[in-house]
């Protein structure tokens, strides 16, 4: 039964100033963002220091994004068990003290295992700090707070490679995870001093632990998870195992709905997916997802494969989106409570959509320039979709449902990036072939074009001192080799131009949104 809140509940402030508490939660969630992303170009060091395979390596990126996808949605409930200031901490504590076992692993079981750990307690943060903020911040600030938390979360995986490649190069990749340690114990330091637990979440240290919704949402989780990083390396259902992970993790999620809709106490509370703001935004956020990561994964990956650029160049021509990030953070967040948020989406999902299909004109022959323009609206589209996406989601939630629906959030679109990227990879070498076959069947070899390419390469080998008697086949193997490339090539184009498209069909949904009423207080309700 619910009853009208108390006057105190409704219009609960925090004791500390807002920005104070922001700028506390921001510290910890920008550092777990950027270490999901930062240790990506680091993987061929980390592998040969370690005297492990390549294959293994990536389980240094698995392992974290399993236990990271498991703690999201578990979040609220724990919190309900020992406080949100306590978890945060605790999440905190675990953080950098993994960090530090991560720098300091011998082999590569102890880097996993410490990666693991990275992820419990980088999972509790990302929806602790944005439930934190919502709450700390008046509903007329929302904007703002989400501004913030933004900037982190949009900004960290795009310098993510970037700082990751310069500490390798210039260091250890050891020292990838060591620079944690100061920012842990500030944001530690922070979180003590000025988050408090507000006085509607009620402790409830009786409470019996949900043990098989837990098993249900951690096998479903981990199984998919599983899937989507080795998916394209298995050759995806051509491997037995991958069809046994999918068939099993399908399964683990229609019991853990069944699970969680069926007990009165849940880990995750899935009716709040009722309230058709939430639903909606989370499935348009589970959309960016996708073509957010997917646009961060290849372009750093054309750019090295495709234009030769080293490692770090690379980055450098990517991270540009920062700055429009941060520029469209600040003015999507002072312009939040002044224009309609559906408006200021439907403008973020039209220039993401334009700049990707932008990407979708790249060839071997483009300039840095060609890249960074693209990049920089990039992301200065992402300010106009993240702000006004989670002021809307959430904006018709009462306060109490704010935690539980955070982790559902975040997961949904941690999970639409995994996706991406996964469905992102597996284009990138089907579309090549295809395109390949379909531009070596106009090479044939009585083609007149075929015929005087091959001559003009073998008479410039032989002027170079080749053997003659080998120009010939060298020859042919160079126009092969071309041949690669330009499939390779147009199965990029196909990819930005797919996520462009996608961007642009994310502009009807938005008008699924109900209006988001903006006041200084508002009256909420709390279940008995």
């Amino acid at each position: 039964m619910s009853t009208t809140a108390t006057a105190e509940h409704a219009l609960w402030k925090p004791a500390a100033n807002p920005w104070a508490i922001a700028i506390s939660v921001m510290t910890a969630t920008f550092m777990v963002v950027l270490d999901s992303s930062v240790a990506n170009v680091a993987l061929p060091h980390i592998a040969g220091n370690l005297s492990a395979s390549t294959d293994e390596a990536t389980w240094v990126l698995t392992s974290y994004l399993v236990s990271n996808a498991i703690m999201l949605p578990a979040t609220s409930w724990i919190t309900r068990r020992m406080g949100r200031k306590r978890l945060l901490m605790l999440s905190i504590m675990i953080f950098t003290g993994a960090s530090m076992l991560c720098g300091a692993a011998i082999n590569m079981p102890m880097l996993i295992v410490a990666r693991i750990f990275q992820g419990i307690g980088g999972g509790g943060m990302q929806p602790l700090s944005q439930a934190i903020l919502l709450e700390s911040f008046p509903p007329t600030e929302h904007g703002k707070a989400m501004a913030v938390y933004g900037t982190g979360i949009v900004v960290a995986p795009v310098i993510g490679p970037t700082l990751g490649g310069w500490i390798t190069d210039s260091y250890s990749w050891r020292w990838i995870f060591y620079i944690n340690l100061p920012v842990g114990m500030l944001a530690l330091f922070l979180a003590s001093l000025y988050i408090e637990d507000p006085p509607y979440i009620k402790l409830d240290l009786a409470g019996k632990i949900d043990v098989l919704g837990f098993s249900f949402m951690a096998l479903w989780l981990g199984s998919l998870q599983l899937t989507l990083d080795k998916g394209q390396e298995a050759d995806w259902f051509g491997a037995v195992w991958i069809r046994w992970t999918v068939a099993i993790s399908f399964m683990a999620f229609l019991i853990f709905v069944w699970r969680e809709l069926s007990i009165r106490h849940p880990i995750v509370e899935l009716r709040v997916l009722l309230n058709r703001n939430f639903s909606v935004g989370t499935l348009i956020t589970g959309l960016y997802g996708v073509v957010l990561y997917s646009v961060t994964a290849l372009l750093p990956l054309y750019l090295q494969t495709q234009m030769g650029y080293p490692a770090l160049q690379s980055g450098l021509a990517v991270s540009p989106r920062g700055l429009g990030s941060m520029a469209s953070m600040i003015i999507a967040g002072a312009l939040a409570n002044r224009v309609e948020n559906r408006l200021l989406l439907m403008f973020g999902f039209l220039v993401l959509g334009a700049s990707t299909l932008m990407l979708g004109h790249v060839d071997l022959s483009i300039g840095m320039a060609s890249v960074v323009w693209p990049c920089i609206l990039n992301g200065f589209a992402s300010g106009f979709i993240f702000v006004p996406l989670t002021t809307m989601a959430m904006g018709r939630l009462q306060k109490q449902e704010i935690g539980n629906a955070a982790g559902i959030y975040n997961l949904v679109r941690n999970i639409g990036g995994s996706i991406g990227i996964a469905v992102a990879t597996a284009l990138l070498v089907r579309r090549s072939q295809i395109h390949q076959s379909y531009l070596a069947a106009h090479l044939t070899p009585d083609s007149p074009l075929v015929g005087q390419t091959a001559a003009g390469i073998a008479g410039y080998l032989a002027q170079s001192g080749a053997n003659p008697a080998n120009t010939h086949y060298a020859a042919l193997g160079a126009i092969h080799q071309l041949l690669q490339q330009q499939a390779s090539l147009m199965s990029y184009v196909d990819n930005f131009r797919l996520l462009g498209y996608l961007s642009l069909l994310c502009i009807p949904v938005v008008l699924l949104f109900q209006g988001v009423r903006r006041h200084a207080g508002r009256t909420i309700s709390i279940e008995e």
